[in-house]
């Protein structure tokens, strides 16, 4: 065994451009004479803290994605590679403060660009066509916050400055659909097709139609916005992101009881399910920022994608991550399908 060691495995297995990972190895012997460190290719990353069983380094911000081989060289010398997925960009420039949603009619992808609240932007929200192409939505909703299809295919999308929900035809007309929100910002459908509302001051609404709102939770304010998703057992799950280090993810039955799920996440944000109902959701674990994995059961809960500042997920009918962080969205091929309620 050379300077270079042997890397023994890479956490997390997928990751962002610019993320931070850790690579388990042997043997590794730092040189600071030569090339030294952990290389993604030939683009060597930065190095946040090494030895000579673990190295910690970040990804270059602007690495291409898809597969890419990790090694670790010293003296002239470089160890057998290893592999990472690394997210492809697919959009940036945006302003996404929730998950982006798949349009079930032809698979393109809602994005928003939802500014400050009480921010009037020109363009807000974005249709990206499975060709790449990137459409805008030619009447501009003030702070679009959550995106999401019902099951009819119709798409609607909260805002947060006046508390209302909006459904948006094909042509990118809106109008509204409900009011009297209070700061509306989670959005989601249950297998019955009602429409749940989270306002961020700390009420649950359930809206069953046009304009007819109830109360139907109360739970904790969150300083930035409720995020709602539906697993596929028809259990409806909300996170509240907050100032504190370990904020919770809560369940809410069908009568509107509120009981936590897991509690040990730093600003859990955006939520998604896959087919066997394990949970994705954004959000910090152990002091490490990405998509964190947890288990139907809540029994374990890994990071799985490594990456600063996201926000939201989904899943294509691909078996691709959609991963959202502030302004820029990438699709990671991890082979994990979404769920869908059953009917």
């Amino acid at each position: 065994m050379g300077k270079a060691g042997t890397i023994l495995s890479v956490t997390p297995p997928f990751a962002l451009p610019g993320a931070e990972i850790i690579v388990a190895c042997e043997g590794f012997e730092l040189d600071l004479a030569g090339e030294c460190g952990l290389f993604a290719g030939e683009r060597q990353c930065q190095t946040v803290a090494a030895s000579r069983e673990r190295v910690i380094a970040r990804l270059p911000k602007d690495l291409a994605g898809g597969a890419a081989a990790l090694t670790l060289r010293s003296g002239g010398e470089s160890s057998a590679a290893k592999q990472i997925v690394v997210g492809r960009m697919l959009a940036d420039d945006m302003h996404l403060v929730a998950n982006p949603a798949v349009d079930p009619s032809d698979d393109s992808l809602i994005l928003t660009r939802s500014g400050s609240r009480g921010q009037q932007l020109p363009v807000t929200l974005f249709r990206l066509e499975t060709d790449g192409f990137l459409d805008e939505f030619p009447e501009a909703i003030m702070n679009p916050t959550s995106v999401a299809f019902n099951r009819d295919g119709e798409l609607f999308v909260t805002n947060r400055a006046e508390g209302e929900v909006y459904q948006v035809d094909r042509s990118g007309s809106y109008s509204t659909f409900a009011m009297g929100l209070g700061i509306a910002s989670g959005l989601a459908f249950d297998k019955t097709g009602v429409m749940y509302v989270g306002d961020r001051t700390g009420t649950i609404f359930r809206v069953h139609e046009f304009s007819d709102v109830e109360p139907f939770a109360a739970v904790e304010p969150s300083v930035a916005a409720h995020h709602l998703a539906f697993s596929p057992n028809g259990e409806l799950y909300l996170t509240a992101p907050g100032f504190a280090s370990k904020d919770g993810i809560y369940k809410i039955t069908s009568d509107g009881a509120v009981s936590m799920f897991y509690g040990k996440l730093g600003r859990p944000q955006g939520m998604a399910f896959d087919i066997s109902g394990d949970m994705y959701v954004a959000a910090c674990h152990q002091g490490r920022r990405g998509i964190v994995k947890i288990k139907a059961d809540g029994s374990s809960v890994e990071l799985l994608v490594s990456g600063d500042n996201v926000v939201g997920l989904c899943f294509t009918r691909q078996g691709e991550m959609v991963v959202a962080t502030g302004d820029i969205v990438y699709s990671i091929p991890c082979g994990i399908y979404g769920a869908i309620l059953s009917q």
